[in-house]
């Protein structure tokens, strides 16, 4: 009697993971991953947004923050199921439209949108505020897997940029009309026109492309070319923007400066409202030390600017120590990895550079989220992917990973496919 309850207990066990599996579909590793950075985002913004209640001059309290990330959260898990059941080839019959309709709201961003801390990133949707170069960086990956997958079978013999200044040859003119404007164009375009409001998401986008295009099998030589012409064209655009004050090229000097200054001199303050905010979140990591201070328990939030954002990996530090830290850079690491071996598994060429090149993305913001807290790199302003304050960023991020599952669940139902066929031939070949 008792293994037979014990039996009933095992395959009600099984049905229940079956399931989870049929509504859950896709990398079931990706979806675990997704879950522990969501729920690390509440306890994250609800603990290092404490300091509002006794800031007289800050318009949200601590309940209003925690509520409202609630409800981006509870609004990121519809959407991340929805895009994940989505075929992901419909992604790419409406990425042209969708790409310059991001391109179109990024601009009107900033001459209809709302200003906070000097950039003008947001266009106003009812008491919500959207931020469309989130949405450009993901239809620029998705613009670029799409314009080089036709050109696979010769990709690593052409040219991305001319070969010459001589413009009066027609070759050239070939060249560009073909290769440049298609491949180089979107990245180009996005770059422009997320430049004047934030340098480092436009730097992002640049270290996703060229990496896509190794990935690509582009020749090395050419991506070459491309790493000097495009940054060329962005110191040149950093510089008329400065003198012209357009953007925030006062700001990125300012931050360059600092940083230049915490490497060249001793770093010593006399009270705490002479350091930078880089300076705050290492003396946060400090205090966090291996084990942290606990849950809810950080010292720092109170000195830390902005601990709910841009500097939301110290104040985790200093709540949960490093060694916690560090399991949690390794889930960021392990999203990039998860997404390789989606790729790997992909037949053709747009769903494996689409994957590869979301995945970079989150990876590498926060990766630089995370150099910023050690003064590795200048401070960017890029917040920790699903887990910092920010609805816009976790919405987009969460349709980044969705995506990503799309394409793993797509490859999981065709190699179903192809075993029930195999399976089917050798019944058919014994009887």
């Amino acid at each position: 009697m008792t293994k037979h309850n014990d039996k009933q207990t095992t395959q009600g066990r099984k049905d229940i993971f079956s399931d989870v599996r049929l509504v859950f579909e896709g990398d079931r590793t990706l979806w675990i991953i997704y879950a522990v950075l969501i729920v690390l985002s509440i306890l994250v913004v609800y603990s290092s947004t404490a300091k509002m209640a006794f800031d007289i001059t800050s318009k949200m309290s601590t309940t209003d923050a925690l509520r409202t990330q609630i409800m981006f959260v509870l609004m990121s898990i519809p959407l991340i199921y929805f895009v994940h059941k989505t075929d992901y080839r419909l992604f790419r019959r409406f990425t042209p439209m969708m790409y310059y309709l991001f391109i179109g709201l990024t601009i009107a961003a900033y001459l209809f949108g709302s200003t906070t801390n000097g950039a003008a990133r947001w266009l106003p949707i009812g008491p919500f505020q959207f931020q469309p170069s989130e949405g450009l960086k993901i239809m620029t990956i998705l613009m670029l897997a799409r314009c080089m997958e036709p050109r696979q079978a010769e990709i690593n013999k052409l040219n991305l940029l001319p070969t010459s200044l001589r413009f009066g040859d027609e070759k050239q003119w070939q060249i560009i009309r073909k290769n440049t404007i298609p491949l180089v164009g979107p990245v180009l375009l996005s770059c422009g026109v997320i430049l004047p409001a934030h340098t480092s998401s436009a730097v992002i986008i640049f270290m996703a492309s060229v990496i896509m295009l190794y990935i690509g099998r582009v020749n090395t030589k050419e991506i070459a070319k491309f790493i000097v012409v495009m940054s060329a064209i962005g110191m040149l655009g950093l510089s008329v923007m400065s003198l012209a004050g357009i953007g925030r090229g006062d700001t990125a000097g300012g931050r360059l400066s600092s940083w230049i200054n915490e490497w060249t001199t001793d770093g010593k303050c006399s009270s705490m409202s002479e350091m930078s905010d880089t300076q705050r979140a290492m003396v946060a990591i400090h205090n966090g030390s291996l084990f942290g201070e606990g849950a809810g328990h950080s010292t720092s939030r109170v000195v830390v600017i902005h601990p709910e954002s841009d500097y939301a990996y110290a104040f985790f530090v200093s709540e949960y120590g490093i060694i916690t830290a560090l399991l949690l850079m390794l889930l960021y690491l392990w999203i990039f990895f998860r997404s390789i071996e989606i790729c790997r598994k992909c037949r053709t060429a747009f769903p494996m550079l689409m994957t590869a090149g979301l995945g970079l993305l989150i990876t590498i913001q926060a990766l630089l989220h995370i150099l910023v807290q050690i003064n590795i790199i200048p401070e960017t302003g890029q917040t920790l992917p699903l887990i910092s304050r920010g609805g816009t960023s976790m919405l987009f991020t969460s349709i980044a990973i969705g995506i990503i599952i799309s394409v793993s669940r797509t490859n999981a139902l065709a190699e179903s496919s192809e075993m029930k066929k195999r399976q089917t031939k050798k019944s058919n070949d014994d009887e």
